[in-house]
């Protein structure tokens, strides 16, 4: 035998002989109820002690009137008709008032809570008033004393269970002692009269007590004996058994998978190895045996408590321990099925309408459908943006479908959250809000090359909340939306394929050299780089007059923004070329140096001898 089915059987039997120890001395406690009643019944009270009051003193009227109408002698016939005439408007009266109270009353009695009469654990009726000073709970807990009593001191006779009819009740009585009394306001709440309420109320308690006898004689209890050690004998077996059939089990699949185990792997990287795979198998193998053997002890339990009558109370809550929340976990689900085919309703229609709009989008951005004013690259942007929209509209027309909904704790939880998001998002809603206006601005578009602030560069990523550059060395530059917003955005892009973009570059040259001479020389420079226009052609302007030299600035027209630091230095090397060629000497910038008239700034190759 292992030490868990030992645990378990000395386990089964500690409780149940203890229970049964617990319930054989102490007797069936009543709950203090005294507040079961409700403000309804307060109600109640107050409305049929103004009835009595009223009608009370409408019958004192009525004696009254009824004893004038003796005295007149038969002569005084109009007076008598007009007597009588009283009396039965009072009738008539208290009628309707009664049948007002009946209608009102029996609305109250539907919702109304009676305190439980006990029969060793069994309800016989429930007590809705009070008799005297005896609250509705004070009069159930005398009740069941009484009944307790006369089972426990063997005094019960039936012939002596009779129902004897009092001033203004019905009381059940055996000998001496009355049991309970049945009074009007008893009738009141059951709606039925008094004797037929006793009577039945007499039938019952003879079957009850009976039988009760018939289920706790000598023979009926060593049946219960008997069955209880057949009970805990096959509990005990099946628990040893599936005890050694789940570790059988373990061992057999162990034995015909060993092939297979062989850890787990990810490339290069061991998460568990061999032996520690077998540990887990190992572990969730007994984890699992534990469970069905505690579970299989726990479905026993019920079954040892329902043999005897007086623990099977303590049966019926063990199963409810089970039972109610499997029960309010099937009720509550098939409560929510309407909620739920709303919600798949809802999200049906979101999902369609949003592949509609993807549709859309898509249709526009290939620039396949085109509507005036609505730039094809507005059509992702928009479309994400909607999609958002639809999504959260969606939430708040589900959000009251869903269970708990409406609890104090999922309200403030929804708050909570709320509050951080708000708190810790103002920077994050501010980079989205810019990065809508600057995408319906147009300021840039994919591929494109721009400057922002000191950033020159090509834009790779725009998000709602930054847009990623990566510039001529290859650097991914990360820029809020806010800061592009709030600064100036320099665009190379987006005017290169039409017009072209100008790219210049700005020489010094002396007074002596002729002014036409460096323009032909500029044009030719620009010419020869691989990237320049031929159309529109190169212009030079002549921008200032300065000191020592003259300003020349050369502009030369590309469609290729991007591979503008190349083009600039081809061009850069043209003009050295051009010039050196030339014997030229080019002063920018300012060219200072020691001279003793025999060395230029000319590189020698480019000297040639002048005759």
């Amino acid at each position: 035998m292992t030490a868990a089915v030992k645990t378990s059987f000395l386990t089964l039997l500690v409780f149940f002989f203890s229970t049964i120890a617990f319930s054989q001395n102490d007797s069936i406690p009543n709950a203090k109820k005294d507040s079961i009643l409700n403000t309804q019944q307060d109600q109640t009270k107050k409305m049929m002690s103004a009835i009595d009051s009223i009608n009370m003193s409408d019958s004192i009227q009525q004696i009254v009137l009824q004893q004038q109408i003796n005295e007149l002698t038969t002569r005084d016939k109009r007076k008598k008709a007009r007597l009588q005439f009283k009396i039965d408007s009072l009738k008539n009266v208290q009628v309707s008032r009664d049948l007002k109270a009946k209608q009102e009353i029996d609305s109250l009695r539907a919702n109304a809570k009676g305190v439980p009469v006990l029969f060793f654990k069994d309800t016989v009726y429930y007590i809705y008033s009070k008799l005297g000073s005896f609250s509705p709970s004070e009069r159930a807990e005398r009740i069941q004393h009484k009944l307790e009593n006369l089972i426990n001191n063997n005094s019960y006779k039936e012939e002596l269970l009779i129902i004897e009819e009092g001033e203004d009740s019905f009381d059940l009585i055996h000998g001496d002692v009355i049991i309970t009394s049945i009074t009007n306001k008893d009738a009141f709440w059951e709606d039925k009269p008094k004797k037929e309420i006793a009577e039945s109320l007499r039938a019952l308690l003879v079957v009850k007590i009976k039988d009760y006898q018939a289920q706790n004689n000598f023979f009926a209890l060593i049946i219960r004996i008997v069955v209880l050690v057949l009970t805990i004998l096959i509990f005990y077996f099946l628990i040893k058994y599936l005890n050694k059939g789940i570790k059988y089990v373990n061992e057999k699949i162990k034995l015909k998978f060993k092939h297979n185990i062989k850890g787990i792997k990810f490339k290069n990287y061991e998460f568990l190895s061999t032996e520690r795979e077998l540990q887990i198998i190992d572990f969730l193998f007994k984890v699992f045996r534990y469970f069905v053997i505690a579970f299989v002890l726990y479905l026993s339990l019920p079954v040892v408590f329902s043999i005897f009558p007086s623990t099977k109370s303590i049966a019926d809550t063990l199963i409810g321990l089970i039972s109610s929340p499997l029960k309010n976990i099937f009720f509550g689900f098939v409560s929510f099925i309407p909620s739920l085919i709303a919600i798949v309703i809802i999200i049906f229609v979101a999902k369609s309408i949003v592949r509609f709009l993807g549709f859309l989008a898509l249709e526009i951005e290939k620039k396949k459908l085109k509507i005036p004013g609505f730039y094809p690259d507005w059509a992702k942007p928009t479309f994400n943006l909607l999609k958002i929209i639809i999504y959260a509209f969606s939430f708040v027309v589900i959000f009251p479908y869903l269970p708990g909904s409406d609890s104090n704790v999922f309200q403030g939880v929804s708050v909570f959250l709320g509050v951080l998001i708000s708190l810790g998002s103002s920077s994050a809603i501010g980079n989205i809000i810019a990065g809508l206006v600057i995408t319906y601005m147009r300021a840039f578009k994919i591929g494109d090359r721009v400057k922002i602030a000191d950033t020159t560069g090509d834009v790779i990523e725009k998000t709602m909340l930054v847009t990623r550059i990566r510039t001529a060395k290859n650097e991914d530059i990360t820029i809020p939306n806010a800061s592009i917003l709030n600064g100036s955005t320099i665009n190379y892009s987006s005017s290169a394929t039409n017009l072209g973009l100008i790219l210049h570059t700005t020489v010094t040259i002396g007074y002596d050299v002729p002014w036409p001479q460096v323009h032909e020389l500029l044009i030719s420079a620009a010419t020869s780089a691989k990237n320049v226009l031929d159309d529109p052609k190169p212009f030079v302007l002549q921008t200032s007059l300065d000191d020592f030299y003259v300003s020349y600035e050369l502009n030369a027209y590309t469609k290729k923004p991007k591979l503008s630091a190349k083009t600039y230095s081809e061009i850069h090397a043209n003009i050295q070329d051009n010039f050196n060629s030339a014997q030229i000497e080019i002063l920018s910038p300012h060219y200072r140096a020691e001279r003793d008239g025999s060395g230029l700034t000319i590189p020698p190759n480019y000297i040639t001898d002048k005759k």
